[in-house]
C-alpha cells in the first residue's frame, strides 16, 4: 500500500489530483468482429454469417468485438438511442420493439438473444459541510450495465453498477470484458487564500498518507447484491506512477444474469484499451500527470511516457501478467498491435500543442519477460516536427502517417521485431486519419486534404498500393471540399463491404458511397436523412442500412433506391 500512496503523493497537486481522474471522460474513446455462430441444426435454416451475409462493427482486431451504438446479427438491427433500445426486423424493415434503458446508455454489445447496454451513470459526490471549509472532494463517475433478453419482448434480466468510470469494453465470443477506472475517494481542502501552493500540496499529501485502502476499491451492486472489489483481486505493477485503480470486469452474455463479474484490478491509470483476443492491453500516457502550470513543459526532468499493462484473458477470469512503458504518447488503440507474441507500439514524443518543440515518432517492439514488457527493438525518426495521425499494423507490416504540412505515409518492416526498419515513404498533401487494409495489397485512407502550407481544405479518401513496401503509391483519391467525416476519428463509422467493393462513410449530413476498383475510386451515390446526421452504416444481404440520430433507412446497395425509413 505504501507504493500506491507514494505514487498518489507524486501525482497530487495543490488543488487535488491533476491527471484528470476521476472526472475525465475517456475516448470510448478496429477486420470484422466476433466469431461466427455455431452451425444450425440439420434441417433448420442456417443462421446468417458475419462477413458473408452481413457486416459487423468495424473493429481493430478480427474476432474481438467492440461496443457501439448499433449491432446486428443479420436478422435484426439493435440500436441504442435517446435512452431507448430499438429492435428492427431486417426482413420486414420495421421496428418490432423498444425498451427504455438508462439515460446514460450509449453503447451496446450483442451475443445471441442478449444485449449488454453500457451506460455512464451519475456518480457519488461527497456532501459539502459549510463549516468544514472543504469542497465536494471528488466526483466519481459510475458505470451501469444492463443485460437485455431479446428472445421475446425485450426485458432486462440483469443489472450491474460500479462506482467507477467506464473506459471501454471488448468481447470475444460470449465473454464481455468491461474496463472501468476510479480515482481514490479522498476529499481535499478547498482553495484557501492564506496558504501557498506548497502548503496546500503538503496538506493534500498528508490526507493521502492516512487514506484507507477502501478509498481506492470501488463498491458495486450486482443484481441488487452489494460488494466491493477485493484486495486479493488487485495487483501492483513492478513500476507504475498511477493514482487510480483500473478494473477489468468479465461477464458471460450467454449467462442468466450479471451477478458474476470476476473483477481483476491493477493500480494504474488507463485510458486506451486494445484487445488481441488472447490478451487485453491498457495504456495511459503521462502528459496530464502532475500539472504545475505551463512551465512544467520546460522542466528538463519531465519525460513523456506511456505505461502499458497486459492482462491474459484466455480464462474466464482475467489475470494481470505484465507492465511496461515506452517513450511518447499514443494516438489511439490502433497504435497498439500484437503479432506472434510481440506488442508493437507507435508513439509521438513532445507536447502535442507545442509547435516550437521538435517532435518525432517511433515504433517499439515489446515482449513479455516475467512481469515486465521489455523493449526488444525500435525504429525512430519518423516525421520529425510532426505527429502521428494514423497507424495500422497488418501482420508483420506497419503503416504510420505523420503530418504537419505534408503527409508522409511510412511503410515499416516488422518481420524481425528486434530490428524494425522503415522500408518506404510516400509524401502527399493532407493526411489520412484512418487506414483500412483491403485486398490486393492496398490501403484505404480517410482524412483531410490540405494545401502545401498544411491548411486543411476538406475530406479526402485515398486508395494506396502498398504491395511494394519500398515504393508505396497513391492510386486514386476522392475529394469533398469543406467536408469532414466521423470516420476520421471513430473507425466504427467506416464500412467497407468487399463483396460489392463498396465503401460507405458519413460525410457532414450524408453518407458517401464509393466503389473501390483495382486502381480507382468511383462515387456511386449519396444518402441523406431528413432528420439529421448519419452516424453508422451496415449491410444485410443486398440492403444497405444507414443509422442516423433519429432514424434508420434501408436502401439498395448502390444507394439508388430508398426501400424503407424507420423513425426512432
Amino acid at each position: 500500500m505504501s507504493q500506491v500512496r507514494q505514487a498518489a503523493e507524486r501525482s497530487v497537486g495543490p488543488y487535488g489530483f491533476t491527471n484528470g481522474h476521476p472526472m475525465l471522460y475517456s475516448g470510448a474513446t478496429d477486420s470484422r468482429a466476433i466469431a461466427p455462430p455455431a452451425a444450425a441444426a440439420e434441417g433448420a435454416k442456417a443462421a446468417p454469417v458475419q462477413g458473408q451475409d452481413y457486416s459487423g462493427t468495424n473493429t481493430h482486431t478480427a474476432g474481438v468485438d467492440e461496443p457501439d451504438l448499433v449491432k446486428t446479427d443479420g436478422k435484426r438491427i439493435v440500436v441504442v438511442l435517446e435512452s431507448s433500445l430499438h429492435v428492427i426486423d431486417a426482413a420486414t424493415k420495421k421496428e418490432t420493439s423498444r425498451l427504455p434503458v438508462d439515460p446514460g446508455a450509449y453503447q451496446i454489445l450483442l451475443h445471441g438473444d442478449r444485449v449488454l447496454v453500457l451506460s455512464r451513470a451519475a456518480g457519488k459526490v461527497e456532501p459539502f459541510a459549510a463549516d468544514s471549509r472543504v469542497a465536494p472532494g471528488y466526483y466519481a463517475q459510475a458505470t451501469k450495465l444492463q443485460l437485455i433478453d431479446l428472445s421475446g419482448m425485450p426485458k432486462q434480466v440483469g443489472e450491474f453498477r460500479i462506482e467507477a468510470e467506464l473506459v471501454d469494453a471488448r468481447q470475444v465470443a460470449s465473454t464481455a470484458r468491461v474496463v472501468v477506472r476510479n480515482g481514490p475517494a479522498i476529499t481535499f481542502p478547498m482553495y484557501r487564500q492564506n496558504l501557498t501552493d506548497d502548503q496546500r500540496l503538503a496538506d493534500n499529501r498528508s490526507l493521502i498518507s492516512v487514506a484507507p485502502i477502501e478509498a481506492w476499491l470501488p463498491a458495486y451492486t450486482a443484481d441488487g447484491k452489494s460488494g466491493r472489489v477485493d484486495c486479493n483481486d488487485v495487483s501492483i505493477p513492478e513500476t507504475f506512477s498511477g493514482t487510480s485503480l483500473v478494473t477489468v470486469l468479465s461477464f458471460d452474455l450467454a449467462g442468466a444474469s450479471l451477478s458474476e463479474a470476476e473483477p481483476t484490478a491493477v493500480f494504474a491509470d488507463g485510458d486506451t484499451v486494445y484487445g488481441s483476443g488472447a490478451n487485453l492491453y491498457l495504456a495511459h500516457d503521462q502528459r496530464w500527470r502532475g500539472w504545475r502550470g505551463p512551465t512544467m513543459w520546460n522542466d528538463p526532468k519531465r519525460t513523456d511516457e506511456t505505461e502499458i499493462f497486459q492482462f491474459d484473458i484466455t480464462s474466464p477470469k482475467p489475470a494481470y501478467v505484465a507492465g511496461g512503458k515506452v517513450p511518447g504518447w499514443l494516438l489511439n488503440q490502433y497504435s497498439l498491435s500484437e503479432h506472434d507474441g510481440v506488442l508493437r507500439v507507435a508513439t509521438t514524443t513532445s507536447a502535442p500543442w507545442d509547435q516550437t518543440q521538435k517532435s518525432s515518432s517511433s515504433v517499439y517492439s515489446l515482449r513479455r519477460d516475467g512481469g515486465s514488457l521489455e523493449k526488444i527493438g525500435s525504429v525512430g525518426g519518423l516525421g520529425k516536427g510532426e505527429r502521428i495521425y494514423a497507424v495500422r499494423f497488418v501482420g508483420p507490416i506497419g503503416f504510420v502517417v505523420t503530418f504537419r504540412q505534408t503527409d508522409p505515409l511510412y511503410t515499416i518492416d516488422l518481420s524481425d521485431p528486434t530490428r524494425p526498419r522503415v522500408v518506404g515513404e510516400l509524401k502527399i498533401a493532407g493526411y489520412s486519419a484512418y487506414l483500412h487494409p483491403v485486398e490486393g495489397g492496398r490501403l484505404l485512407g480517410i482524412g483531410q486534404d490540405a494545401t502545401e502550407q498544411g491548411r486543411v481544405t476538406g475530406t479526402q479518401i485515398s486508395l494506396f498500393d502498398v504491395g511494394n513496401l519500398a515504393d508505396p503509391k497513391r492510386l486514386d483519391q476522392h475529394k469533398v471540399p469543406r467536408a469532414h467525416s466521423e470516420a476520421e476519428y471513430d473507425p466504427h463509422a467506416f464500412l467497407y463491404w468487399p463483396a460489392a467493393k463498396l465503401l460507405v462513410v458519413p460525410l457532414n449530413n450524408e453518407a458517401l458511397l464509393l466503389r473501390v476498383e483495382a486502381t480507382t475510386l468511383t462515387e456511386l451515390n449519396r444518402i441523406s436523412h431528413r432528420d439529421g446526421q448519419i452516424r453508422r452504416s451496415l449491410v444485410i444481404g443486398d440492403t444497405l442500412w444507414t443509422i442516423g440520430h433519429n432514424s434508420v433507412m434501408a436502401s439498395t446497395l448502390d444507394g439508388g433506391q430508398r426501400l424503407a425509413t424507420i423513425t426512432l
